[in-house]
């Protein structure tokens, strides 16, 4: 009797046991039949005894064959058992904040799912600014998100890495009615004296108000008054339609009824976009974000600041590895 059987064979003896068909089990275990014949074959070499009974139209185990189908398959459960307790662990799913649907964040979390198998799960929140991501990974409830990295205070930037992916354009959001509507796009000049909602009183998203503020200073622009956190795209439409505001926004943005978006000039302002996750985090998920924002950066030339006269402050242009 050996010693070591070829548990492959214990495995295609079961499956022809438990159908009592050829066919069937060939099917049931992905190989060819002529193959699986062939192993039952080897297996009852093996043995030293014959384990089916076979004619054209049956296939019956034989008493050889009944004796042995327990011992194979608990052997097999045993296998089975540990093979999964050696198993390397499933990913668990990987949390990334796009702020959202639309956009540059969304654009890369979409390309890197694109990169990864089924088993790597990223998950899509739907938070409203960076410095509040911030606080959610250093809890942990966060892994990734997107935003303006210059702005966090050091001690949270100490905790977090970061890849630049875009120097992203800005625009205004007018009413359809609104003087300046008409202009294919909008020169910083034009819009002094003129009050713009910049998410003033949210603080989940204070480097976004911090960027509008140095953005207007000197220019006499004025930031609205701190409203609080708007959340979710329809509570945000329905506020800004009710107060008439205009609104500092990025160039590429949600559709609002009545008010038409129109890109800033003179020069362009550009808002500093970030791939942020926590230091020290390991995941597949994380290596495919990267990666896309890496090629859609490359393929869009994201990180290349417009050929006409541009802002940026000092600290974002260190931050983005820009020059000049």
């Amino acid at each position: 009797m050996p010693y070591d059987i070829d548990p492959r064979l214990l495995r295609a003896f079961t499956a022809v046991a438990e159908e009592l068909h050829f066919t069937r089990a060939a099917a049931r275990l992905y190989v060819a039949q002529q193959a699986l014949s062939r192993d039952i074959r080897r297996l009852e070499r093996e043995l030293g005894a014959t384990l089916f009974v076979r004619s054209t139209r049956r296939v019956a185990l034989t008493a050889d064959g009944e004796r042995l189908l327990p011992y194979a398959q608990r052997v097999l459960a045993a296998q089975d058992e540990l093979a999964a307790a050696f198993r390397a662990a499933p990913e668990r799913p990987l949390l990334v904040d796009v702020s959202v649907p639309i956009g540059t964040a969304h654009a890369v979390l979409e390309a890197a799912r694109d990169r990864v198998p089924d088993s790597c799960e990223l998950v899509a929140r739907f938070h409203s600014g960076l410095t509040g991501a911030a606080a959610e990974m250093a809890a942990g409830r966060l892994d990734v998100s997107f935003g303006r990295i210059a702005a966090l205070p050091p001690d949270v930037r100490a905790g977090l890495d970061h890849q630049p992916v875009r120097l992203e354009p800005m625009a205004v959001l007018l009413r359809d009615d609104h003087p300046l509507a008409a202009r294919p796009a909008v020169p910083l000049a034009e819009l002094a004296g003129e009050t713009l909602y910049a998410a003033a009183g949210n603080p989940q998203t204070v480097e976004w108000t911090d960027l509008a503020e140095r953005l207007f200073a000197g220019r006499g622009i004025a930031t609205a008054e701190p409203f609080p956190e708007i959340e979710g795209s329809q509570e945000f439409i329905r506020v800004v339609r009710k107060r008439g505001w205009s609104v500092l926004a990025s160039v590429e943005f949600m559709d609002v009824p009545g008010m038409v978006l129109r890109p800033l000039v003179d020069p362009v302002p550009l808002s500093p976009v970030s791939l942020v996750w926590r230091r020290g985090l390991r995941h597949p998920g994380l290596d495919a974000l990267r990666a896309a924002a890496r090629e859609r950066a490359d393929r869009h030339d994201w990180l290349a600041p417009p050929g006409s006269a541009w802002w940026l402050p000092e600290a974002d242009a260190r931050a983005m590895g820009v020059h000049g």
